[in-house]
């Protein structure tokens, strides 16, 4: 885009961005008096106010990469720090959105508020440019850098490719198994206080069997609560007895509150995405067993 463009003005939101990256800290903030959800800052202001602020994993400096970036694509660079969509409007009428997960809500704020032109990662390489690549779902998003001038798109009809890799197992070990491609695990790092999901989705295909979500009973709140009077054997032969008379939703009722409620290919997803991770590992298949035993199960 910069190399298509005289000026680019480059909207950051902040104290981080969509999946956790802190341009700055929220006791940062506190200290010098500002509002994010209502206070707008140019780059001196920022600079003013927090200095510098490397990534504390990356060691660097966002803000200045994405401006240097811009600057040796030949075109000029305006940061503005602000957490209102409709505040680019100020700067240019014409708008590429390029968060994630938030993305179409920022789309429809841009065009209520008068953007003439709107488009999104999504938009871009949803067809072949020229004979490159596409994703016709996501276009960009979820892309990584592959080479100096190329890129790796998010995958693509991946749905042929799990059930042929299940129907293949089942025909030469006799054994059922749910499959999965998966891109980014959904969570939260504590310490960097990144969420990991910047992919637009966990699950790019899955086999039917993944579908949903866990339907399970908290064991601690029925042996704290329901059997509170029973130990050792008793305890474990009245929890399993739970288990195996359990309803098929268990949605609103208290001795499934604490468990998960999270669909079963972020959760498997994420798993795998901490096992295999995409550094010196190499792991290009992560098998799970056991994940849908139970107590109950011997």
């Amino acid at each position: 885009m910069a190399k298509g463009a005289k000026k680019v003005v480059l909207m950051l939101s902040y104290p981080s961005d969509e999946v956790g990256n802190e341009l700055v800290s929220l006791d940062q903030l506190d200290e010098a008096g500002v509002n994010p959800y209502s206070d707008v800052l140019d780059e001196k202001r920022y600079r003013e106010l927090f200095g510098e602020n490397k990534h504390p994993f990356t060691g660097v400096d966002y803000v200045a990469y994405y401006s240097e970036l811009i600057r040796e694509m030949g075109a000029e660079v305006e940061v503005v720090f602000a957490n209102q969509p409709q505040e680019i409007l100020k700067y240019t009428k014409n708008v590429l959105a390029c968060d994630i997960h938030t993305r179409k809500r920022t789309k429809r704020i841009l065009k209520e508020h008068g953007a003439e032109k709107v488009y999104g990662m999504d938009d871009i390489l949803t067809s072949p440019v020229d004979g490159s690549g596409c994703n016709e779902r996501f276009g960009l998003l979820g892309s990584n850098k592959s080479t100096e001038d190329s890129v790796k798109l998010f995958p693509r009809d991946c749905t042929d490719l799990v059930l042929d890799v299940q129907k293949q197992i089942l025909d030469k070990t006799g054994k059922h198994v749910e499959v999965m491609v998966y891109g980014d695990g959904a969570f939260k790092d504590p310490v960097g206080k990144i969420w990991e999901l910047a992919d637009p989705c966990v699950s790019v295909a899955n086999t039917a069997g993944l579908n949903g979500t866990p339907n399970e009973v908290k064991l601690k709140y029925l042996a704290d609560n329901d059997f509170k009077d029973l130990s050792g054997e008793a305890l474990k032969d009245a929890i399993s007895r739970r288990i195996l008379d359990k309803k098929e939703d268990l949605v609103g009722d208290m001795e499934s509150q604490g468990t998960t409620p999270r669909r079963l290919t972020d959760l498997i997803g994420s798993l795998c995405d901490l096992t295999s991770g995409s550094g010196d590992k190499g792991t290009p298949v992560i098998l799970v067993q056991g994940y849908f035993d139970n107590l109950t199960d011997k």
